[in-house]
Parts: C-alpha cells; sequence; structure tokens
C-alpha cells in the first residue's frame, strides 16, 4: 500500500509539474487551424489586409472591412478565441457588417500569418496596436465598440480599463462568453489541481471589468460545454452599471449562430442605448 500510495503521489507530482510548465501551450493554440481558410471577399465582404506593428516591433496580420456607407454606426474592434486565425471568424464578420459597423479583427502574435510567440503581455501590445491604428485614422474613441470572445473578452477587458483610465474610454464594450480569470476558470475544470497556485497567466476580468467607463454587454449560452455560463454571470453581476446580459443558446463556438436573429437584435439593440444608432 506504501509502494501504491508513493507512486500515486509521484505521478500525480508529474501531472501538477506538466501542468505548470506547460499552461500557455493549454491556453494558447493558433496551431489549430494556422492556414487561411478564406477572406472575407468570399462573403462579398469588402476588406482591406492591414499590417499592424506592435510596440515592441513585431507585424501582426489583420483585415479592415468598411462598413457600407452611408450606414456606419460606429467601429467594431475584434478579439478573437485562442485557437484559429482570423479567416475563421467570417461568420461573425458578417454578422457585424449587417448591423452597419465597420471591423478591425486582428490574429493575436503567433497566430495566423502575425509574428511572435502569443503571451499576456503580448496580446494587451497587440490590442493596443490595433487601437492606435484606429486612432491614427481619425476613429473617434466614442464612436469604437470592443468585442471581445472567450480568450478575447479578457483582452477587451485589458484595453477597455487602460483606456479608461487613460481618459479616452470606447463608446462599448461587448465580452462574448468571458471567464472570470483564468485560474478561476481552471479551478473549476480541474478541480484535483491546485490551479490557482500554479497560474502563472491571470487575465483577470471579473476584477476589472468595474474598471470599464462605457457601456458594457455580456453574452453568454446557457449550453457553453468550454466556460460555463456562471462565468459569465459572475462577469456580468461584477460589471459596473450601464450593462446588460444577452443569454443565447448553442455551443461555445457556435452560439451566435445558434441564436440568430435574436443574437443580432440584441446586439443592435445594446449599441443602440450606447447611442450607437445607424443612420
Amino acid at each position: 500500500m506504501l509502494r501504491l500510495a508513493v507512486v500515486l503521489l509521484a505521478a500525480y507530482a508529474l501531472v501538477v509539474a506538466l501542468a505548470w510548465a506547460f499552461q500557455a501551450r493549454l491556453l494558447y493554440l493558433p496551431h489549430l487551424g494556422r492556414e487561411a481558410i478564406a477572406t472575407p471577399a468570399d462573403r462579398g465582404l469588402p476588406f482591406e489586409s492591414v499590417a499592424l506593428t506592435t510596440e515592441d516591433g513585431l507585424t501582426l496580420d489583420a483585415w479592415w472591412l468598411p462598413a457600407p456607407a452611408p450606414a456606419a454606426r460606429g467601429t467594431l474592434l475584434f478579439f478573437h478565441g485562442n485557437a484559429g486565425n482570423i479567416s475563421h471568424r467570417l461568420a461573425s464578420l458578417a454578422q457585424f457588417h449587417a448591423l452597419g459597423l465597420s471591423v478591425l479583427i486582428l490574429d493575436y502574435r503567433g497566430y495566423g500569418k502575425s509574428e511572435g510567440r502569443p503571451s499576456e503581455a503580448g496580446t494587451a501590445l497587440d490590442a493596443r496596436a490595433a487601437w492606435q491604428w484606429l486612432m491614427a485614422r481619425g476613429e473617434a474613441p466614442g464612436r469604437v465598440v470592443l468585442f471581445g470572445r472567450s480568450l478575447g473578452a479578457a483582452v477587451a477587458t485589458e484595453l477597455g480599463v487602460a483606456l479608461s483610465e487613460a481618459g479616452t474610454p470606447p463608446g462599448a464594450v461587448i465580452l462574448e462568453s468571458p471567464f472570470r480569470s483564468v485560474p478561476a476558470l481552471g479551478q473549476r475544470l480541474y478541480p484535483f489541481l491546485p490551479v490557482r497556485w500554479l497560474a502563472r497567466l491571470e487575465y483577470e476580468v471579473a476584477g476589472r471589468v468595474a474598471d470599464i467607463a462605457a457601456p458594457l454587454l455580456v453574452i453568454h449560452s446557457r449550453d457553453d460545454e468550454i466556460i460555463p455560463f456562471a462565468e459569465g454571470e459572475a462577469v456580468h453581476a461584477a460589471a459596473g452599471e450601464p450593462k446588460a446580459l444577452l443569454v443565447m443558446r448553442g455551443g461555445h463556438n457556435t452560439g451566435f449562430l445558434d441564436s440568430e436573429p435574436e443574437y443580432s437584435a440584441g446586439i443592435d439593440a445594446f449599441l443602440d442605448g450606447a447611442g450607437l444608432t445607424a443612420p
């Protein structure tokens, strides 16, 4: 029995060590679809390829999709999840285009054609590079909507807080399928591991979202099989006013499609309430 206990303890210690060493590889999944599968043109959407430059000298791949004139109601800055690349988000781009929004979507460092390797500090720099590109175009901060899905919700939160603290908040923030933080989510998903002690990645959302000085919409599905609905509820509860919660149906990667047309109608109503109305 003692020998068995020693073997089991050693095995558990190995699992813990591997979780600590490879947590970045568990979170960032750029290899799941590195090659582009299509472009917005395949959906009939006009677009421009954009090269963003980060403060630490990396070049990021991005697309700029202007809204059809005269329907532009604002610009949406799109932060995607932890797998794939911008070409896997064409359905979402079409939805936002139909809502009268121009869209800038980027691949984080290490994703798609973007240079570098992903990291928490790096995705923050990537987000700021995208924001600065929009500002250089003459976009008004109050006409820009930050949109983040899954991991992107944490990236959008970090940027929203930084902009609010700088006195230039965005016009609105939309967090779809957000989590409270990486350690909190990891502990929920892997209760047998001391995740909070092991975590070197934070991506704090619930603890920071109240510092965003802009109307906030949280979108989450009760059917989400990856990030439980309770995580989105906790983020919504932690946010300051004005805020709203849009409950959708469907899986983590399909809810925005499974829940049409209620999904787009809910976003449309939120944008109207935030003062981003279609002309």
